[in-house]
């Protein structure tokens, strides 16, 4: 009882402090001034994302205290969330260099993954495939690229709140349907200080989120999906699913512009859902129909692969769809 009366604990904690940040960034003047790679047209606060961090991290503690979740993993995730989220604070409050917040974000997902006790074995086919340490290194590439592509999919309102809340709810409903209420209790303390924040960060935006929530809070997915996959496997996928539409947007932008010979570190517009926003004239058309591909079409196919499906048949499945849709919406392709 003490766990699930803490959770809405959570949800207040990330929203009144969303607001507190919100007048700390005005009086700051920390604000996101429009440019020709904006989305945004008003000078809009910044940084409210570390909400999300404190709310999450400070359940982690709780959660560590009552004996919750093993030590272990409490060290991993924290380790590595706050690190990426002091770096991203830095960055948000003047600039640094690519090179160094890159070193900062390897090191924290190596951190984290050996905290989690590596990357799990995958399940294809019916066969159990231990990758050894090639899967270190894909499982720490995968972690910064999530982590990243974060950061470039926080582009207009609410999105990438959506994002989280969406895929976290997800997450929580396949634990309860596997029966499984003690892997629930991570991810739903993630998407409660996500939803926090989206309540001010919804179209219209009151404060956006910022690097050191964006990334805190991919690395954080990205860590939970390696977690949760070292009881069950099939999860893994099924975090794949949920996270389809940013993680192919991101891709296909990032390939066509590497073709392209662009500096892809730098900042642009030439996302799908930046398109897209531009395309219909507002953020929240494009917010709301993230929110609807998440809960209509990945999570049915995410609840179908948690439960045994075959994952070579429904991630095509699920991302064929994706594909087309960032295609059609121009991803990489400049204005």
């Amino acid at each position: 009882m003490l766990t699930l009366a803490s959770l809405p604990a959570v949800l207040l904690l990330s929203w009144a402090m969303t607001g507190r940040l919100r007048h700390y960034a005005l009086r700051r003047n920390l604000l996101d001034v429009p440019n020709q790679r904006s989305s945004h047209s008003v000078p809009t606060p910044r940084g409210g994302g570390m909400a999300i961090v404190v709310s999450f991290v400070l359940a982690l503690l709780l959660s560590l205290a009552f004996g919750w979740i093993a030590w272990q993993s409490a060290v991993g995730l924290l380790g590595a969330g706050v690190a990426v989220a002091l770096i991203g604070f830095l960055d948000d409050h003047g600039h640094v260099p690519a090179r160094w917040r890159l070193l900062v974000h390897v090191a924290s997902a190596s951190w984290g993954l050996y905290w989690l006790g590596g990357a799990p074995s995958l399940v294809l086919g019916g066969t159990s495939i231990e990758l050894g340490w090639l899967g270190a290194l894909l499982g720490v590439f995968y972690l910064v690229w999530l982590l990243n592509l974060y950061n470039f999919m926080d582009g207009i309102d609410g999105i990438a709140g959506v994002e989280a809340v969406t895929t976290c709810l997800s997450i929580v409903l396949i634990c309860l349907l596997l029966n499984d209420w003690s892997a629930a209790l991570l991810p739903a303390m993630l998407g409660l200080a996500a939803a926090g924040f989206l309540i001010w960060n919804f179209p219209p935006a009151k404060i956006f989120m910022g690097d050191a929530g964006s990334g805190f809070v991919g690395l954080m997915l990205g860590l939970l999906s390696f977690h949760m996959a070292w009881s069950e496997s099939q999860l893994l996928f099924a975090w794949l699913v949920l996270l389809g539409v940013f993680l192919v947007d991101a891709s296909i932008t990032l390939l066509r512009r590497l073709v392209r010979g662009e500096k892809v570190y730098q900042a642009h517009r030439s996302h799908a859902y930046q398109h897209a926003s531009r395309m219909h004239g507002r953020h929240l058309p494009v917010t709301l129909a993230v929110m609807a591909i998440n809960w209509c079409w990945l999570t049915p196919l995410a609840i179908w692969v948690a439960l045994g499906g075959n994952a070579m048949i429904i991630l095509p499945l699920a991302y064929v769809p994706l594909v087309c849709l960032a295609l059609k919406y121009r991803a990489g392709l400049a204005e």
